[in-house]
């Protein structure tokens, strides 16, 4: 089906807490029987490394550089840096 029109545009008004990621540590990455989950470690000062579940890392595939975005309301996301640093400035 194709869309002859162009389709509504939004901006962004939302403030959200958000952390550079400067790496990610599969947790027992070699362990098949492992849960899946992983550490991200901020880029951030005075953050420590922080576990995500299996179904974060699935559902978001987080990469080294981007941003682990957390919304009001208590929804966790991921961001490349690019949208995101085009789109968010720190208040």
């Amino acid at each position: 089906m194709s869309c002859e029109i162009e389709m509504p545009k939004y901006q962004c008004h939302k403030i959200v807490w958000a952390l550079k990621i400067k790496n990610i540590i599969r947790v027992g990455a070699d362990d098949p029987n492992t849960d899946g989950s992983a550490m991200i470690e901020p880029e951030d000062a005075g953050y420590a490394a922080f576990k995500v579940d299996w179904e974060y890392m699935r559902k978001h595939d987080p990469q080294v550089g981007g941003y682990y975005v957390a919304y009001e309301g208590g929804y966790k996301s991921y961001s490349p840096a690019e949208p995101f640093e085009s789109g968010y400035s720190k208040v």
